[in-house]
């Protein structure tokens, strides 16, 4: 039983780093009819610029975080929006995914290229060490981990749905017509959601390459599972990411402790085939028809 509840702790903090980066993808897809197959890349750059921020500039961890989260906004949230972005969604979704698919291709070349193609340890923004709970031993890290994905998520929520800009860019995720018929800038709050998501990956990547290590291919794995952990909560619901997120993270650690760890990377692919067989909106998903 100890050992269990260990698993789910440890795999609900790891689902809920997917979860953030299932985020990104269901926002975009929602306030701007954008799939971003860069996602894993997204949170894969962030790491290495707070690499460079605490061993060029000698920065501490979380002047690195702060740092590294303006640049993000920057170059993940502006630069993606207006140089990628606004030129092809005119075209239709199909060449926005592959350029996506090409832009993922070219960072890691580059990362590979510029810094290095080997792995760096990566400093826990949390102490080591575990507790027990009953006969489970619980490590801070994944407390902490959760602690501040809530933290995160409780923010975006409370930001969305009590203030007024949030309740604007809802407005443009539903209906973008609508929302400029009644005066709402819909390219504002199309940007604001890019920003959020260069966030949540400078996040998602502060908290999960302390066990990935900082490496140039690492968005690989996490895209792919942000990914996955979207379409089996639901694309068109920020709450369906969050349990996408976290069921994968929780059946990997379950299936890799009492089956094989062989299986593990297998286990978002095939819950993503069983969700998509049965329930193929998502399991909070709803069947609705999008107009952009």
């Amino acid at each position: 039983m100890g050992d269990l509840l260990q698993l789910i702790v440890s795999g609900t903090a790891t689902g809920a780093i997917y979860a953030l980066a299932a985020l990104g993808f269901t926002l975009l897809w929602q306030a701007a009819g954008t799939i971003n197959f860069a996602q894993g890349e997204f949170v894969m750059v962030p790491a290495f610029l707070m690499l460079l921020f605490m061993s060029v500039a000698g920065a501490p961890l979380w002047l690195a975080f702060v740092l590294t989260c303006v640049v993000a906004m920057l170059i993940l949230g502006v630069a993606f929006k207006f140089t990628i972005v606004n030129p092809l969604i005119r075209h239709g979704v199909i060449p926005l995914v592959i350029a996506t698919l090409g832009l993922s291709l070219g960072i890691k070349q580059l990362v590979k290229a510029g810094y290095s193609a080997q792995a760096f340890p990566f400093p826990s923004a949390f102490p080591t060490g575990q507790f027990a709970i009953g006969n489970a031993a619980v490590s801070h890290a994944d407390v902490g981990t959760l602690l501040l994905a809530a933290l995160i998520v409780l923010g975006l929520q409370t930001f969305l749905n009590r203030t007024v800009v949030g309740r604007a860019m809802q407005a443009v995720a539903q209906n973008t017509e609508a929302a400029r018929v009644l005066g709402i800038d819909v390219n504002r709050m199309v940007l604001y959601t890019f920003l959020i998501n260069a966030v949540l990956a400078a996040v998602a990547a502060l908290l999960i390459t302390p066990s990935y290590l900082a490496k140039f291919d690492m968005g690989d794995s996490i895209g792919l599972k942000a990914f996955f952990a979207a379409i089996i909560g639901g694309f068109n619901q920020t709450r369906g990411a969050l349990l996408g997120g976290v069921l994968i993270g929780i059946l990997e650690n379950i299936v890799g402790f009492y089956i094989s760890p062989a299986y593990k990377e297998g286990v978002a692919l095939m819950l993503f085939l069983v969700v998509i067989l049965v329930r193929p909106e998502g399991l909070l998903g709803k069947v609705e028809e999008r107009k952009v």
